[in-house]
């Protein structure tokens, strides 16, 4: 594949032909021949480059229910895309394929940006999402190809880990519609010895997608004997209502056997259960449950409790009118593309 290289954004010289990227909190000081810990972004005589730049290693269309995003277009289908490299290194990565390796190991495409939007156009996709490993370091890919899909009416997703500086989230998302953040433990402790990162950086992540507009939806991966005590939901979940708002979906998904953990067992049907009840009695309105087969994971309007998207699977069926409201009259909380970035005066 011959692409032209890209030069990255987020970064300023260190002396001696060293760079530091500023784009996530790891601010990795690069010297000249080297990547940085994510492997995504190298020094090539002091200037510092993209090296996934157009490049995905998985498109797919799927439902946007699988990404999971659940009141955000309801029963559409997502073009979805991703590259390779994370800026996490989790135990239990469900999707270390893409996330742990490097650029070239691997198959990659070639899609401009532009060719994104067109892509999702013709395989009937109503957005765009960002996914399967961390957009974070494909945030000038990403950041283009949003672009270009609001220039035609597209949505715009990112499903993130949260691991990126202030100034980045303020650029990349100001032109996403709807993230979910995978928010996986409330113990800074559990995120540096399972992950490598730390859970201030995912907070003020959630706190600046709130300031910026973008309808967001929670996931935490429920592993057992690591953060599934009670007590630690119940401080998450109020977390959640406290800053995010009680009508912030969160789901709460099991954990399987994978990459370094496979010592753990599958998370049985009662924690996660158990999770559900605790959250909705902080007050949260919209908790689902994943990678369960379960009856029912149909939202409820909060009014009068009329079931007003039904789920089977990735499945959904809606009973909402065009404003989102319920036949009783009451609106749902939803989220809805912008289409133009212009209106969440994303920085200069």
């Amino acid at each position: 594949m011959d692409t032209k290289p890209v030069i990255a954004r987020f970064w300023e010289p260190s002396g001696d032909g060293s760079v530091t990227c500023l784009l996530c909190p790891r601010a990795c000081r690069i010297a000249d021949g080297h990547a940085g810990w994510c492997g995504t972004r190298s020094n090539r005589g002091g200037t510092l480059f993209t090296d996934v730049y157009g490049r995905p290693a998985a498109i797919q269309v799927d439902p946007i229910e699988k990404k999971p995003l659940f009141h955000f277009l309801p029963g559409s289908r997502v073009l979805s895309i991703g590259t390779v490299g994370c800026n996490l290194d989790c135990a239990w990565c469900q999707n270390c394929g893409l996330s742990r390796t490097r650029p070239g190991r691997i198959p990659q495409h070639e899609l401009p940006p532009d060719q994104v939007a067109t892509l999702a156009l013709a395989q009937s996709c109503q957005s765009i999402a960002f996914t399967y490993n961390e957009p974070t370091v494909f945030a000038e890919y990403a950041a283009d190809a949003a672009d270009a899909a609001h220039a035609t009416g597209l949505g715009t997703v990112a499903v993130t880990n949260g691991i990126i500086t202030p100034d980045a989230c303020r650029d990349l998302y100001a032109r996403i519609d709807a993230a979910n953040v995978d928010l996986k433990s409330f113990s800074d402790a559990t995120y540096r010895r399972f992950t490598g990162g730390g859970l201030g950086p995912v907070l003020d992540t959630l706190t600046c997608l709130k300031a910026l507009g973008v309808w967001i939806e929670v996931t935490t991966l429920v592993v057992p004997g690591i953060n599934d005590d009670p007590d630690e939901i119940s401080g998450l979940a109020a977390w959640i209502e406290g800053h995010l708002g009680a009508d912030t979906p969160w789901h709460l998904s099991a954990f399987h056997p994978a990459h370094r953990m496979q010592d753990r067992p599958r998370t049985p049907a009662t924690t996660l259960e158990r999770a559900r009840d605790i959250a909705r009695k902080a007050g949260l309105r919209f908790v689902y449950l994943g990678n369960l087969a379960i009856r029912d994971n149909d939202t409820h309007c909060p009014a009068c409790g009329l079931v007003v998207i039904e789920r089977a699977g990735f499945q959904a069926r809606t009973r909402l009118d065009q404003n989102h409201r319920c036949p009783c009259g009451h609106p749902l909380p939803m989220g809805d593309i912008v289409a133009s970035v212009d209106k969440r005066h994303r920085p200069s």
